[in-house]
């Protein structure tokens, strides 16, 4: 024991600390340890005690649905897409599925995602081609690119529609008359119908604006090219004079007299007042595509 005790002394004496120092040392580096060990309890504490709780858990369909509803009528968007969604993925068969299918679309365009809702509609076209509201869907799909391309937009950026890319334009004339072929007797067929009209002259313009383009750049052919996409495709349209009085010019300057000639005959019966023959490219008073 004694031997034990001076051997202890020695290796205390040899490494320069004493007793206590080697317990100080000892309790601190305890205390370190079981700080950090707290320090990691409290932040797991924290960490469980933020983690949501889904309020949502165990409802039925028929509940997630009407809460869905309650927040479309109160123009909560994203807390109906949400809503929506979970029923979707929950309770994937059945008529409130179907519904949520439907109604997703409409609050995705609302809420200004027009992309996830293009992508909803065609995922419901391709689900339920014979259901008994895809007129409808048809009429949503043609309104979200309608107004992408209509006057209200224009307004804004003060540039006529004619002139920016035709893309969502054709998308919407090819919805809508989906739905006016499909569907005649469809309640939303007659303002499809409506609507059709406009995108006829505003695709007709977006030709007639590129044909002009074209011309004052001495691209004579692809000039008349461009304006003869108008006329044949567009029939009856307004954009269609002016699409004639191009194709005159281009082959005046080409030195075609003979298409030149015809072409201006059918102008001049079609049109026998154009403002184009007497007066050349003249700016209207008001821009063609402010119908409201």
């Amino acid at each position: 024991m004694q031997l034990n005790t001076l051997a202890m002394q020695a290796t205390a004496s040899g490494n320069g600390h004493s007793g206590p120092d080697r317990r100080r040392g000892l309790a601190q580096r305890l205390g370190y340890a079981l700080a950090c060990l707290l320090a990691i309890i409290a932040l797991a504490g924290c960490a469980s005690a933020t983690k949501e709780v889904d309020p949502t858990v165990g409802w039925t369909a028929e509940r997630l649905y009407k809460e869905a509803k309650d927040e479309m009528d109160t123009g909560n968007w994203p807390q109906a897409s949400k809503l929506l969604e979970k029923l979707e993925a929950r309770y994937p068969f059945g008529v409130y599925a179907q519904q949520a299918q439907i109604d997703i679309a409409y609050v995705y365009w609302k809420d200004g995602s027009n992309a996830q809702a293009l992508a909803a509609i065609d995922r419901f076209e391709r689900l339920h081609p014979n259901h008994p509201n895809l007129d409808y869907m048809l009429y949503l799909k043609g309104l979200i690119s309608f107004y992408q391309e209509s006057a209200l937009l224009a307004s804004l950026t003060k540039q006529d529609p004619s002139e920016r890319d035709p893309k969502g334009a054709r998308e919407s004339f090819d919805a809508f008359k989906a739905l006016v072929t499909r569907f005649p007797d469809s309640k939303y067929a007659p303002d499809a119908r409506l609507r059709l009209n406009y995108l006829v002259n505003s695709i007709a313009m977006n030709e007639v604006h590129v044909a002009r383009m074209y011309l004052e750049r001495g691209a004579y052919v692809a000039a008349v090219n461009r304006a003869q996409t108008a006329v044949r495709d567009f029939q009856g349209a307004p954009a269609v004079e002016e699409a004639l009085y191009i194709m005159v010019q281009a082959y005046d300057r080409m030195g075609m007299t003979d298409l030149r000639d015809d072409t201006a005959r059918v102008l001049n019966a079609n049109y026998p007042d154009s403002q184009f023959v007497k007066h050349g490219f003249v700016k209207d008073k008001g821009p063609w595509w402010k119908i409201w």
